[in-house]
């Protein structure tokens, strides 16, 4: 597997029809908003789940493309592996520092560690910490959104108890909150010095833009609604250290409405993207890769 050898900056868009992108626990999982912008957020986080769960799923459970963090994994036996490995075992037998070792092997078989980096010193199976090449920030929607809270119905109870309390009408109410429609804009880096740190290869740089083309296609869900990746952009600098800064080649891709006539936008359709690819900077190249 090749080295990265150049530094990336990507921007990416996807959006949400009648669904809950990135529900808020603190605020009754209700789509999380900027309060005094009302524009809708999406978290690194809820993206970088999306990515692990992809990965996963195309490359099964198997290394280097084991997940780290996962769906009811307990850390400390993830990094049990480590230190059951002869390249630890071996350094315990010799009195080395099992540290540096054991956190290279997590590096070499586990995916999410190569990209986003973790913090693995815990008391059992230290193995240090590690940071990641691969920083994304959060989704933000290009307008203001207005989320709605919609009542629903269920034509059956839990149990035997509730049917009695309600007499025989066994509908019971609940609430599901849902964006009517929301495009969001996504900006990501990748270093090359870090990818070097963490083996992260030009193998895994690919799978990265597989992930992030087609993860919702495997996230549908009646919460979710309907969400898609719309563009993804990838800045390609000529060194490792980078040819321009990054908010400089942000700049070159604009979106707006296509008609301004004062109605909420329903659809992808409804909106232009606009890139100035007539002034990326010298050493620096643009890619469309969806």
């Amino acid at each position: 597997m090749a080295e990265i050898e150049n530094r990336y900056e990507f921007v990416y868009f996807f959006d949400v029809e009648n669904g809950n992108p990135n529900g808020d626990p603190d605020a009754g999982n209700f789509p999380r908003i900027d309060p005094e912008t009302n524009f809708g957020v999406v978290t690194d986080v809820c993206l970088k789940r999306k990515i692990r769960n992809y990965v996963e799923i195309a490359k099964g459970r198997n290394a280097p493309h084991l997940i780290y963090v996962r769906e009811k994994a307990v850390l400390t036996l993830e990094q049990k592996n480590a230190y059951d490995s002869k390249e630890v075992q071996k350094a315990v037998k010799e009195k080395a520092d099992p540290i540096p070792i054991a956190r290279t092997w997590m590096c070499k078989n586990y995916f999410d560690i190569r990209a986003f980096g973790a913090v693995m010193s815990l008391k059992e199976n230290n193995c240090g910490q590690v940071r990641g090449p691969i920083q994304i920030s959060f989704g933000k929607s290009i307008e203001p959104i207005v989320p709605r809270e919609i009542t629903i119905t269920r034509m059956a109870v839990a149990t035997e108890k509730e049917a009695e309390a309600q007499k025989g009408d066994n509908r019971t109410m609940g609430r599901k909150n849902i964006v009517p429609y929301a495009l969001y804009r996504a900006e990501g880096y990748i270093s090359a010095h870090l990818a070097k740190q963490t083996g992260f290869s030009t193998d895994d740089l690919d799978l990265l833009w597989e992930a992030l083309c087609q993860m919702f296609e495997h996230d549908h869900s009646a919460a979710r609604g309907k969400m898609a990746a719309r563009k993804l952009f990838v800045f390609k600098h000529g060194t490792a250290l980078g040819n321009a800064p990054a908010h400089q080649l942000f700049s070159l891709i604009n979106i707006e409405r296509v008609k301004e006539n004062g109605s909420p936008a329903r659809e992808f359709k409804d909106y232009l993207i606009k890139v100035d690819s007539q002034n990326v900077p010298k050493g620096v190249e643009l890619f469309e890769k969806l």
